[in-house]
């Protein structure tokens, strides 16, 4: 039984027994807040009488006397009480001089054990301690230090100490979005989410703009893969070197996975177009290393700053279209009558060779005649089928970003007509790849699109230009990868998949692989099978398009951060009620802006940077 007003310990704090009822103890805390215990909740420290907690505290006496009695109890090897402890240290045993002991105890420095069975602690045990106790009070006052320096360069920028980047890990964890919390900026005051963290590295000077943090938020590694494939197996290829095959792609691609080819065909109606692709699938197979590093991926993540390829980086020369004299590929190859419609698909490995181009050179080439001209001919005609079924044609400015020497760099993507080749002998290749593997009940990653126009879009969209291209952009419902095919009235396409860039995205990859299994005589995935990967790798392939828009506004952001007051050339969108949305083409930027003069859509309008926010991705401007 615990006689009633006696001190108590209830949850490591001190209280006072009241009474006793029900077989519960009422007891009253620091708090004032009275609660029913049992008796094994809690402990008794001293019988008491005490009525109230007037000098419950800790100890106060100095460290030195206390060193003393710890010296001299742990020469004799004492097994002691609370009761005993607190004879020997206070030279009294009253409710206060108790509690203190028993805060000694818990302190943990000098004694150890229960309020029944306290041992001093060995010498070498006491050392260890305060070893680690000194540490981590320096630690805690050299954070104290830091964060002081840290407010202040929030102000005025000061420089920071060397060994500060020990404390400011947390704030760049959050920046990246690697965690949701971070101690210093909860210790400033300021809100925990990653572009708050983000303002207050560039602030201090902890990172500069040349940091993108952005695919680390969607969970991307910028780190390439490190499965490198077999190179192509050894096999009987169709010999297709008598034909002109030209990889035609940007000036600063560095993984060409596609050719094309034309041939006439022994009538008058018809044309073969070839599309060689890199053959992978000749030794990637269903559950390979390599193939499962690409399904996680889920593509090949490019960025203003670097390439991070969803397949080793040693595949390239493998495989790419064009690196050595002869190149093997997967050729698609496609019979289309002049009405521009895919008649007939054929699908065999090959060996070719290739002559790569750049967009520029590949132009010139079209003005000279022969082969690349009939494909531009060729090209026209696909197109036209393909508008003609309802295709939605948008054209906005495109722009190159690249960052070299610590230089951000932006050029304006001109028009090519041997862009518009590629464009469209690629499609073509989907359609007859997807119409191929359709005829033959093969699920396939089909790909299918809705195109949802409003009346009042259908308005906007007849005043052309860049204000039509934004409403058609608006009228596209995103992408439906699935087993089975469907209509893609963007593209206007009954059946469409993707099959030429299985370096770039694992979706191609996947067909390739399906594709070669029926080619083997091999059995080929089920449409479960097929479905459980395009989830996988969506996720990795959704996130690296937004990581690489995210990184490209960040790369603006930089680009403009020290142009204020710039004059850029812009072209009014649509009205937002009191702001105009509008695009800068050079920068391929839209944005908002107040405009003072009545315009229409695709009037030219002048604006002036007037401020940048790179952590929020944003630049103002006004009407100039």
């Amino acid at each position: 039984m615990i006689a009633e007003n006696a001190l108590v310990i209830y949850k490591n704090k001190p209280a006072i027994v009241k009474d006793r009822t029900d077989g519960k103890y009422s007891i009253s805390l620091q708090s004032g807040e009275s609660v029913k215990v049992r008796d094994k909740d809690i402990e008794v420290i001293h019988p008491g009488p005490i009525k109230d907690f007037n000098g419950i505290k800790e100890s106060s006496q100095q460290d030195s006397l206390i060193r003393d009695v710890w010296e001299l109890l742990s020469d004799e090897g004492a097994l002691l009480s609370l009761k005993d402890l607190t004879g020997f240290i206070f030279n009294e045993y009253t409710p206060s001089s108790a509690y203190a002991a028993y805060c000694l105890l818990c302190n943990g420095l000098y004694f150890s054990g229960t309020i029944d069975a306290i041992t001093p602690r060995s010498k070498d045990e006491v050392s260890i301690e305060e070893s680690k106790r000194t540490a981590l009070q320096r630690e805690t006052d050299e954070r104290a230090q830091f964060l002081e320096r840290l407010k202040s360069a929030m102000k005025n920028p000061v420089p920071m100490q060397p060994d500060d980047a020990r404390f400011i890990q947390d704030v760049e964890a959050l920046a990246y979005g690697k965690t949701a919390k971070s101690r210093t900026m909860k210790d400033l005051g300021i809100g925990e989410t990653p572009e708050d963290a983000h303002v207050l590295l560039l602030k201090t000077g902890f990172w500069t703009g040349m940091i993108n943090p952005h695919p680390s938020r969607f969970g991307l590694s910028l780190s390439g893969a490190g499965f490198c494939p077999e190179p192509p197996c050894s096999e009987e290829r169709r010999d297709l070197c008598h034909l002109a095959a030209f990889a035609i792609d940007s000036s600063w691609s560095t993984d060409p996975d596609d050719a094309v080819s034309i041939e006439k065909a022994d009538d008058e109606e018809n044309t073969f177009l070839y599309v060689h692709v890199a053959d992978l699938a000749s030794s990637i197979t269903f559950d390979s290393p390599a193939e499962k590093e690409a399904r996680d991926r889920g593509a090949t993540l490019y960025l203003p700053e670097g390439t991070f390829r969803m397949l080793a980086e040693d595949s390239i020369p493998l495989f790419a279209i064009g690196y050595s004299e002869k190149s093997p590929a997967l050729t698609f190859k496609l019979k289309i009558n002049n009405d521009g419609e895919v008649v007939d698909t054929e699908i065999f490995p090959s060996v070719i060779k290739a002559q790569r181009l750049t967009y520029e050179e590949a132009d010139s080439e079209i003005k000279k005649g022969a082969e690349l001209h009939a494909l531009y001919d060729l090209a026209q005609k696909i197109f036209n089928r393909r508008t003609a079924h309802g295709a939605v044609n948008i054209e906005l400015p495109d722009i190159h970003i690249y960052v070299e020497n610590g230089n951000v760099n932006i050029k304006t993507v001109d028009e090519y007509q041997a862009a518009f080749i590629v464009k469209e002998c690629m499609i073509a290749a989907g359609e007859g790849a997807g119409t191929w593997a359709a005829s033959r009940g093969l699920a396939f990653p089909y790909i299918s699109q809705e195109v949802e126009l409003q009346p009042e879009q259908s308005r906007a969209v007849k005043s052309g230009g860049f204000a039509g291209s934004i409403q058609l952009r608006k009228c596209m419902r995103p992408r439906i990868l699935s087993t089975k095919p469907g209509r893609h009235q963007g593209l206007g396409l009954d059946t469409y998949t993707q099959v030429t860039s299985p370096l770039r995205r694992y979706t191609d990859l996947l067909a390739h692989i399906q594709i070669r299994a029926v080619l083997r005589g091999n059995t080929p995935l089920s449409a479960d099978e097929i479905s459980a990967r395009l989830g996988f790798s969506e996720a990795g392939a959704i996130a690296a398009v937004h990581a690489e828009r995210a990184s490209d506004n960040h790369w603006k952001m930089v680009f403009l951060s020290d142009k204020k007051e710039s004059v850029w050339d812009a072209i009014a969108l649509e009205n937002k009620g009191n702001r105009w949305a509008v695009i800068i083409p050079a920068l391929a930027l839209e944005t908002q802006v107040a405009l003072q003069r009545d315009v229409t859509p695709n009037d030219d309008i002048k604006l002036i940077l007037k401020s940048v926010n790179i952590p929020k991705g944003e630049a103002v401007f006004v009407q100039g």
